[in-house]
Order: C-alpha cells, then structure tokens, then sequence
C-alpha cells in the first residue's frame, strides 16, 4: 500500500471519528431547538464566520502549500519556515482588524445572510455573531497551522481537530437547554479557539518554531498575493451561493434555513470523510510533482484521485436518494425535530445528492489547477457557476420552494464540473479522459442496480419489523449493508481499474502472511 493510500485511509478513520461527533452536534442542537427562532439564529451566526473562515482558510492552504515547497527547493528549511511565520503573523494582523469590523457591523452581515430576520430573531443573530466573530482569528492561525502539518505528511491531526471543538459545543448546548441560550454560543467560540490550541503541539514537533516576524514586501508574499485574488474569488463564489440560499431560505417558512443546514450537514459529511481526505492527501503530492515537472506521474495520480471521487461518491448520492426520508428520521426526528422537520430535511437532501459527486470532482478538480499555480481557471469557471446557480435560485424558489435551493446548488455544480474538464483538457491536453468516463459510466450501472436493491431490501425488512428507532435503524443498516454488498460485486465483476488494484493489494498482502 502507498504512502498517499495509507495516509488518506488515516485521515479518513480521524474524519469519521470528527464527523461522528459533528453529526452528535447536529442532533443535539436538533433536539434542543429543533427549527425553530434560536436554531435559525444560531446557524447564522455560525455561517456569517464561517464564510469569512473558510474564504481566508482554504485560500491560505492554497497558496502556502505550493509557494513552501517553491521556498524550501530555492533557500532550504530555514528560509522556508521564516516564510511561514510571516504568513502566520500577517494573518494574525489581518485576522483581528476583520474580526473588529465584523464586531462592529454585525447587524447589517445578518441582514444581509438572513434578511428575513427580524424582532427577537434578528437580535438573538446579532448577539450571537458578535460573539463567533471574533473566533476568526484562532480559525486562521489553525488554517495556516493544518497547511504547516500536511506539507509535513502528517494528515491525521488536522483531520481531528473538529473532535475538541464538536465536544465542547456539544456540552455548551446542552447546558444552555437548563440555564441560558447564550451559553452555547460561548461554547462555540471556546470550541474554535481548541482546532487551532490542538494543532500547535504537533507543529512544534514537526519542527515549526514561532518567529515575531513580518516583511510584506518578501517577494514570495507577493507572489502569494498574486496568486491569492483569484482563488479567494474562486472560494467566496462557494460561500456566495451558501449565502444565497440561506438568505432566499430565510423568507421561506420558519425553519427553512435549519432543514436546509441539516440536509447540507449530511451532504458535508461525505465530502469531508471522502472528498476532503482524498484532497488534503493528493493536493501536497500534486503540488510537488508539478514542481518537479513529473508529467507522467501527475496524470496517474490525478486519475486515481477522480476515479476515487467517482467510485466512492456516485452510490452514496444513489442510495442518500433512495434513503433520504429514513436517514433524516433516524438521525435527527427526536424532541423539538418533529415530522414536518424531517420532510423539509428530507427533500432537500435528495436535491442536494444529485449533485454529490459534482461538489466532490470540483474540489478535486481545483486543487490540480492549483497545483499547477492556475488560480485564474477555477476563479472564472466558479464565477459563471455562481451567477447560474444564483438564476436557478430565484427561479427555482418560486415553484419548489426549499427544494429548488439544493437542486439550483446541484445542477451549478454539474456544469462547473463540465467547465474544468474543458479547461484541463486545454491545459494539459490528455489526462486520461476515458479511462475517467469509463469508471463514470461503471459506477453509474452498478450504483442504479444497487439502489433499486436497497429501496426493495428496505420496504421490505420495514414492513416486516415494523416502527421503532431500533427496528427502523436494523432496516436502515440491514438495507445499505446489502447495497455496498450489491454495488462492491458489481464494480468487480465489471472490471473497474481501482478496484482490480485493491484486490491484487489484498491478495499480495495476504501471500505475504500464508509465506510467514
């Protein structure tokens, strides 16, 4: 097994660990408030940083990775960490001003994330998101950390730095309930202040040591200033439609904005175990092999990397289609989450599974771009995706209401996917196009044969068991446990390339110890 393989199967046992407790963090907040005026609030005051974060975060990771390797090959380790704690001082700087003006303008960023907001709502969002704003700064002191540990091959203690955060706001939820709201929010800003207080020991093991010092005229800041416009124009594209869809769900009935959270909690939970793993793994390895000019090398890897995406992603989205109404009622209809609540969720996460595997391929698919230092192409193919799906949106809203939302998001998706295949293609001419569509149309027969054997195992193991969270949650596994079996013959017994290369793994491995 690889490096690459057995790195991102460890970050993927971390992720599902983290996600666990993030999912334990929906249903107890779920419970607690169910969609009501204080989830609304609460999920926006969340979202308004986290928009901020991740815009700040996920570009930071962008530029630093290959920009470190490109100072490491020119001046060596030392230079290269001197690098690292200009970027990481210069965020600091940047971090507290954008906090401060968060701060002061909180009212008009919750009208303008949740303009339907209004009365008590309105100041409950308020309250809170002065309160989260000012976490944006331990947020991007734990990008630029997350960055340090993977260009260090250590992707498992990134990938769990949710698991201190998730606890802490599940405790400072359910104290709330007893004793005051507003306990939870403070929770939450404990909690993100941990990903980046966990991180730190292990970067300073991995040999980062802090320096007081900031150059904004470096040449390698310039050139990251270079590169960042486009990328962070090509994430906020992504925290734009999110704003979007929370701002035309909040004139919705009450509770739109939290079915449409909780459908999309759902639908982050397989890009963060299987599309985030894959991508923290592969971006670092890309980014190195472009530097190296290993043509070759790279095109294999971006193969596997999207064949992987394609595999993993196509069946889940299948059976989270056939599944929706179960997997909701499951997992979140208890307490204040009542039937209505599980409906709304429901809908909107077969809306937003038809796109699964799009949202997947087009982190994928960016994080190549970036490891060829192109920060234009996904900036403009993300921009034309953003104003389609804004389109939709207001399209869509008007006849399937909540529904139309998730279903705009996946079908902007699938057409930004189509613009970057064309793109690549114009870059680096072939990138193993057909054996990609051939595991594409692989996966699709045996994901559709595979859903229609689930949607039957299901009925029928319900109608035999009956209702009850036990009875209901056996029909739940026994059902999707014949699926992976159905769906894992299939792919074999059609040949899929990947899946041959894990089976001459395993019967390798298992040579290996009949011979000891």
């Amino acid at each position: 097994m690889s490096k690459a393989t057995k790195a991102t199967l460890a970050l993927m046992i971390a992720t599902i660990f983290s996600k666990v407790l993030g999912f334990g963090r929906s249903v107890v907040l779920a419970s607690s408030y169910g969609t009501g005026m204080y989830s609304d609030a609460y999920l926006t005051a969340m979202n308004i940083p986290l928009v901020i974060f991740t815009i700040i975060g996920t570009t930071l990771g962008t530029v630093l990775i290959p920009i470190y390797f490109e100072v490491n090959s020119n001046l060596g380790e030392k230079k290269a960490l001197k690098f690292t704690n200009n970027v990481f001082n210069i965020v600091i700087v940047s971090c507290i001003l954008l906090a401060i003006v968060g701060f002061v303008f909180a009212e008009p960023l919750v009208k303008v994330f949740a303009m339907g907001f209004e009365g008590n709502t309105l100041k409950i969002a308020v309250d809170f998101t002065r309160i989260t704003i000012i976490g944006i700064v331990f947020t991007g002191l734990s990008y630029v950390m997350t960055a340090y540990l993977q260009i260090k091959n250590n992707f498992t203690v990134p990938g769990l730095i949710s698991v201190p955060k998730n606890i802490m706001i599940i405790g400072s939820i359910i104290l709330s309930v007893k004793y005051n709201p507003y306990i939870m929010i403070w929770g939450t800003l404990l909690g993100m202040s941990t990903e980046f207080l966990f991180q730190l020991p292990f970067a300073i093991k991995s040999g980062y040591k802090y320096q007081p010092y900031i150059n904004i005229k470096d040449e390698y800041i310039k050139k990251i200033a270079w590169l960042i416009g486009p990328v962070l124009i090509g994430v906020a594209v992504n925290q734009i439609n999110t704003m979007v869809d929370r701002t035309l769900a909040s004139t919705l009935v009450e509770g739109s904005i939290s079915a449409l959270n909780y459908a999309n909690k759902l639908n982050g939970f397989v890009m963060g175990l299987f599309i985030a793993s894959i991508a923290a793994v592969i971006y670092p390895m890309l980014s190195k092999l472009s530097s190296d000019d290993n043509k070759e090398k790279f095109t294999s890897s971006v193969v596997q990397s999207i064949n992987s995406v394609i595999l993993l992603v196509i069946p889940i989205s299948v059976g989270a289609m056939v599944l929706a109404t179960p997997i909701v009622k499951l997992l979140f209809q208890r307490g204040e989450f009542d039937a209505r609540a599980t409906s709304m969720t429901a809908i909107a996460l077969v809306m937003y599974s038809i796109g699964m595997v799009a949202f997947g391929l087009r982190d994928i698919l960016g994080k190549v771009f970036y490891a060829l230092q192109d920060t234009k192409t996904p900036m403009i193919n993300g921009g034309i995706a953003m104003v389609m799906n804004i389109v939709l949106n207001l399209i869509l809203v008007k006849y399937l209401q909540l529904a139309g939302l998730a279903l705009a998001t996946s079908i902007s998706a699938i057409v930004c996917i189509f613009l970057l295949f064309g793109s690549l293609k114009k870059k680096i001419g072939y990138f193993g196009q057909d054996k990609i569509l051939e595991t594409t149309l692989k996966s699709i027969v045996s994901s559709i044969a595979m859903g229609v054997g689930t949607y039957l195992v299901y009925n029928l193991l319900s109608g035999i068991l009956g209702t009850g969270f036990i009875t209901e949650a056996i029909s739940l596994f026994g059902s999707v446990a014949v699926g992976t079996v159905v769906y894992g013959i299939l792919v074999i017994l059609l040949k899929v390339e990947e899946i041959s290369i894990i089976m001459d793994l395993i019967k390798k491995k298992l040579y290996k110890e009949n011979i000891k």
